[in-house]
């Protein structure tokens, strides 16, 4: 299965390498696996230039501002992308969705079509697709071949025990009702 490519996504994460460092090739996967769910989901072929920019920044802030508590950081960081790039017209898309993309329950406010299918399409990949949301096992494990974990969730791991022994009474601070 040939899967699409995001030139956008890709020049975004470059210039963010070195706040990456290794984990770039784990980061750029889980959001171009992320991407390729969202595909699934909506049953679309285009990604709307809004959704490639929010997955692009969307847990950026882990690394950008070293925080496990990274929604805020990720916004911003994405804000100032947009504002250099004459972009300020997605910023309420957005900023919506990258807070709700660990919400608890559907979204139902302004931009629902788009963060309801980018919120699913994230715990499809967080959940390594126990989660499915009716994407076939077949379409998961195929863009799971193609874009390998290269240790993103076992980063994922890390940083929830090192988040919950720093405060064990917020141990997910990005969840949202």
């Amino acid at each position: 299965m040939q899967l699409p490519t995001f030139p956008l996504v890709d020049e975004i994460l470059q210039s963010f390498a070195a706040a990456l460092g290794g984990d770039l090739p784990g980061y750029r996967n889980h959001v171009y696996r992320v991407l390729n769910y969202f595909i699934a989901v909506t049953g679309k072929e285009a990604v709307p230039q809004a959704v490639l920019i929010a997955a692009a920044f969307h847990d950026l802030g882990i690394w950008t501002d070293h925080t496990f508590d990274y929604l805020e950081p990720s916004i911003r960081q994405a804000r100032r992308y947009l504002a250099t790039h004459d972009l300020e017209s997605l910023e309420a898309e957005v900023h919506a969705l990258i807070l709700e993309h660990h919400k608890l329950r559907a979204y139902r406010e302004r931009f629902a079509l788009t963060v309801e299918a980018c919120r699913k399409a994230d715990l499809i990949d967080l959940s390594l697709g126990l989660v499915r949301f009716g994407v076939p096992a077949s379409r998961i494990r195929s863009v799971k071949a193609a874009l390998p974990d290269h240790g993103f969730h076992q980063r994922l791991v890390a940083l929830t025990a090192r988040q919950f022994l720093r405060n064990p009474l917020r141990p997910l601070p990005m969840l949202r009702w």
